[in-house]
C-alpha cells in the first residue's frame, strides 16, 4: 500500500484511538516487552492496558457511546472481544496495516504522523509504540500461546502516613494465573478520593497536602483495584497519655479515640445536659423536650441520667413512627403510580414493622420475598413499583448491601470491580416473578394486583444474548429445578450473618442519623475506593448488630451511649477542620417532620392534614403528595421522584424567609387557643414564665442576661404581656438554636 493511499485512509476514517486534547498527559515508559523480544504479544494482556492508560477506551473518547470519530471502544476495556473485532476487523482491517506496521492508522495517529483530535500522545521510542508494531507485525494475534489470566492488582505499599508536603512512589503488581507476576505501576491509572489532603499524580506518586485527613488511593489496572490509605496527622504532636486518659463507656470510644490519635486530632468536651436532651430526643424520637422534661432531667444529679434518658426514649412509641418515617423515603413508591390504595397498604406494612420492632433481617427477608396482594400484602408493592428485574436489581442492592450497580448495568463499574455479568446474573433472581391482575395505568392505577413465584421468565445478557444464571455478588446462593422461588434464595444470602455488608450498610445508616454524617459517605455507597472514615468502627458496628439479632433498638442504644456521642459540637483548636472523624457533633438541620412537630407542639394548635385524622404528626404522613408547604420547603422528598429519595440537610434562604414570614405559621403562633394565649392568661409571674418559655423552645433554662432582657420586656410600662410573649417566642423560633441540632 503506498503512502498516499494510507493518507487517504487516514483522512476517511478523522479522529480514530486517542482522548481530546484536554486528556493530554506526556508520554511514560511501561515495563512491557519490546518488539525485538520473541515472546507473543497477547492483546488482553500487553494491548489492552495501553488502550485504558492513555484514556483511549474513556468516556470522553473512543469509549463513550457510539465512540469518537467513527471509532468506538468498550468502555474501560470492559469487552476485549469487541475491541479487538473494532481493531482488526472493522473498517476492512485498514486501521493496522501488517506490512508496513508503522503505516497502521493504528499508530499513525497517536504519534501524530497524522492529524489526531487527541493530540500526540505515543513517541516512536517508547516500548508502547514498539509493543504495538510488534503485535501487528505478528499477525495481530487475539491471544498469545498459553497466555495468562489477570487475577488481581495488589499496591505497595497499601498504607500510608506522610507528613504535610511529603511524598512517596507506589508499586502496583499485577497477579496471573501461571503464578508470575508484573509490575504495572506505570500502566495503571490513579485516583484519590480526597485530592485537597492527599494527591496523586500518572506515574503513581503521592504527595500530602496541608489538610488533615486520609485519603484512599486507587490503583486501576485491567478492571482490577488496588487501594492505598493515606494518613497526613495534624503538625505537632499529642501525648499518647492523653488519648489514653479519655473516657471511654463502651468499644466505640476505643476505636475514635485511635483514630485521632493517629491523624493527632483532639476531641470536643462534653455537651451541657440540655444540650444532650434535645440532641437524644430529636435523634432517637423525633421531637423535642416538653418543658417538663427539661425541668426534671436538669435537676437530675445522678451519674447515669443520660444512659436512663436513652433507655426510656427507645421505649416511646415515637420512636417507631420516627424511624419509620426515614425509611418510607427509601421505599415509598408515588401513589399516583401504583394507586392509592396501594401506597396506604405498603406505609401500613413499613410502619407497623416497625412499631413491632421486627428484626432488620426479618424485615428485609419478607420484603425481599414478598407475595400476595397489593391491597393486603403491603410489602409487594416494591414489585408492583419496580417491575423488571433491572429495576429491582439496583433498588435492592442499593438499600440492603450499600452496592450501587446502576453503572454495571451498561458496562463494568469505573470504581469497583462489578461489571455486566454481575448485574445481570444479580438480576435473574427476580426473572420469575409471577403476576395477576391490572398492571399499571398511571395516573390512576386503582386496582389490585397479585405476585407470586412463576414458573417462567429469563434474564438475558444484553450484549451476548446469553441466559443469566442467578448468581450473588460474592459468596453462594444456589438457585436448583427444585427451587419454588429464587428471591427466597437471594433474601437469604442478603440476610445472612455471613454478609458483612448487609450489616454494615445499616449500621452505617443508623450512624449517619445519629452523628450527623455516615463512616461511608454516601450511605449507601460501599466500595472499596470509598471506605470507611473508620474501618475498624464500621466493622464493630456491623458485628454488633448482627450479634444483637439485627435490632434496630440496640443499635441506637448502644451508639447513644457511647462517649462520643455526648460530645460538644463546639471545635477545639485541634479539631476545628474535622468534618469526619468525630472528634466533636456536627450541627445540623433538624429533619422537616421534626421541625413541624416541635412548631406545633411549641404554639400548642395541631396541624391539619389532609387524608389523615385529628392529632397526626408530621412523621405519620402516609405519602409526600399530603400538601405542606412547611414540609417542602425544609427538604421533604418530591412525591414524583422515585425512591429511595436521600435528603438533603443543606440550610437556605427559602427556609428562613418561611419561618419568618408564614401566615399560616404565625397564625397558628398567636391562635386564641394555643401556647401564648394560655401563658398570658395565666397568673405565672415573670421570671418562671420566661423560663418556661425557653424550656419550651430551647430545651433549657434562659442565661442570666435572657432572662433580664425578656423579663424587662413584659414588666415595661404599658407592655402588652401577650404581644411580648407571640413576639419572643417568634424570635427564638426564627433562630438557628431552634432550626438546628446542636
Amino acid at each position: 500500500m503506498t503512502a498516499w493511499r494510507i493518507a487517504g485512509h487516514a483522512v476517511l476514517l478523522a479522529v480514530i484511538l486517542l482522548p481530546s486534547s484536554a486528556m493530554l498527559c506526556a508520554p511514560v515508559v511501561a515495563q512491557t516487552p519490546t518488539a525485538g523480544e520473541e515472546a507473543a504479544v497477547d492483546f488482553n494482556n500487553d494491548l489492552m492496558p495501553i488502550f485504558t492508560r492513555f484514556g483511549c477506551n474513556s468516556g470522553p473518547c473512543h469509549g463513550k457511546s457510539r465512540g469518537q470519530g467513527g471509532f468506538q471502544l468498550s468502555l474501560l476495556g470492559f469487552d476485549p472481544d469487541y475491541d479487538f473485532d473494532a481493531i482488526v476487523k472493522e473498517g476492512r482491517g485498514r486501521r493496522v496495516f501488517p506490512g508496513a506496521a508503522s503505516h497502521s492508522l493504528l499508530l499513525q495517529k497517536p504519534t501524530g504522523a497524522t492529524p489526531h483530535g487527541g493530540g500526540r500522545r505515543l513517541a516512536e521510542q517508547t516500548p508502547e509504540y514498539q509493543l504495538l508494531v510488534s503485535w501487528i507485525q505478528q499477525g495481530m494475534p487475539r491471544k498469545a500461546p498459553d497466555a495468562p489470566q489477570l487475577q488481581k492488582v495488589t499496591v505497595a505499599p497499601d498504607s500510608l502516613l506522610l507528613a504535610n508536603g511529603e511524598s512517596r512512589q507506589l508499586t502496583v503488581t499485577a497477579h496471573y494465573s501461571d503464578g508470575t507476576t508484573r509490575d504495572v505501576t506505570r500502566l495503571t491509572q490513579f485516583q484519590s478520593n480526597e485530592s485537597p489532603v492527599v494527591a496523586v499524580d500518572e506515574a503513581g506518586r503521592v504527595e500530602a497536602g496541608m489538610i488533615t485527613g486520609e485519603a484512599a488511593i486507587m490503583g486501576r489496572y485491567m478492571g482490577q483495584i488496588a487501594v492505598c490509605m493515606v494518613s497526613v496527622p495534624m503538625a505537632g504532636e499529642v501525648p499518647a497519655e492523653f488519648y489514653a486518659g479519655l473516657p471511654r463507656r463502651n468499644p466505640i470510644d476505643d476505636l475514635v479515640w485511635k483514630k485521632l490519635e493517629r491523624l493527632a486530632i483532639t476531641p470536643s468536651e462534653v455537651c451541657d445536659d440540655h444540650t444532650f436532651l434535645r440532641r437524644a430526643a430529636t435523634d432517637i424520637c423525633g421531637r423535642v423536650p416538653t418543658p417538663e422534661e427539661v425541668e426534671s432531667f436538669l435537676a437530675d444529679s445522678s451519674p447515669d441520667k443520660r444512659a436512663a434518658l436513652v433507655d426510656r426514649l427507645l421505649l416511646e412509641p415515637d420512636f417507631a413512627d420516627h424511624w419509620a418515617n426515614k425509611w418510607v423515603d427509601l421505599l415509598r413508591p408515588n401513589p399516583y403510580h401504583v394507586g392509592i390504595k396501594t401506597v396506604l397498604n405498603y406505609d401500613r406494612w413499613i410502619r407497623q414493622s416497625f412499631r413491632e420492632r421486627r428484626p432488620w433481617n426479618q424485615f428485609v427477608h419478607e420484603l425481599i420475598s414478598s407475595k400476595g396482594s397489593t391491597w393486603r400484602d403491603g410489602a409487594v408493592t416494591m414489585y408492583r413499583d419496580r417491575r423488571t428485574p433491572e429495576e429491582i436489581t439496583t433498588l435492592v442492592s442499593q438499600l440492603f448491601i450499600g452496592v450501587r450497580l446502576e453503572c454495571a448495568k451498561c458496562h463494568h463499574h469505573p470504581f469497583e470491580v462489578w461489571g455486566q455479568d454481575d448485574f445481570y446474573s444479580f438480576a435473574a433472581y427476580f426473572a420469575k416473578i409471577g403476576r395477576k391482575g391490572t398492571g399499571i395505568s398511571a395516573p390512576i392505577s386503582g386496582s389490585e394486583e397479585f405476585f407470586f413465584a412463576g414458573t417462567s421468565g429469563e434474564v438475558r445478557h444484553p450484549i451476548t444474548r446469553a441466559v443469566m444464571t442467578p448468581k450473588p455478588l460474592f459468596g453462594t446462593a444456589t438457585v436448583t429445578e427444585e427451587t419454588e422461588d429464587p428471591r427466597e434464595v437471594l433474601a437469604d444470602w442478603i440476610t445472612s450473618s455471613d454478609n458483612h455488608l448487609f450489616s454494615q450498610v445499616m449500621a452505617n445508616r443508623v450512624w449517619a442519623d445519629l452523628m450527623g454524617r455516615g463512616l461511608v459517605e454516601p450511605v449507601d455507597d460501599f466500595r472499596a475506593t470509598n471506605p470507611p472514615s473508620n474501618p475498624e468502627l464500621m466493622k464493630l458496628l456491623g458485628d454488633y448488630f448482627r450479634d444483637q439479632q439485627y435490632s434496630l433498638t440496640e443499635l441506637v442504644r448502644f451508639i447513644a451511649r457511647s462517649h462520643v456521642y455526648q460530645l460538644s459540637s463546639l471545635p477545639s483548636d485541634r479539631n476545628l477542620a474535622d468534618t469526619r472523624y468525630f472528634s466533636r457533633h456536627y450541627r445540623h438541620r433538624l429533619r422537616a417532620e421534626v421541625l413541624l412537630d416541635a412548631f406545633t407542639q411549641i404554639s400548642g394548635v395541631p396541624q391539619k392534614f389532609d387524608a389523615m385524622p385529628p392529632g397526626t404528626t408530621a412523621r405519620q404522613i402516609w405519602t409526600h403528595r399530603t400538601e405542606s408547604l412547611f414540609l417542602d420547603t425544609f427538604g421533604r422528598p418530591d412525591p414524583n421522584q422515585d425512591p429511595p429519595c436521600e435528603r438533603t440537610t443543606d440550610s437556605t434562604v427559602v427556609q428562613s424567609l418561611h419561618l419568618m414570614n408564614s401566615e399560616q405559621l404565625h397564625q397558628d403562633l398567636t391562635s386564641d387557643g394555643g401556647t401564648a394565649a394560655r401563658m398570658a392568661a395565666s397568673e405565672m409571674e415573670p421570671v418562671p414564665l420566661v423560663t418556661q418559655i425557653y424550656q419550651l423552645v430551647y430545651s433549657r433554662k434562659p442565661t442570666e442576661d435572657e432572662s433580664s432582657f425578656a423579663v424587662g420586656l413584659l414588666t415595661a410600662e404599658g407592655a402588652n404581656r401577650r404581644q411580648v410573649i407571640e413576639d419572643l417566642m417568634w424570635a427564638m423560633l426564627n433562630s438557628p438554636e431552634f432550626v438546628l441540632q446542636d
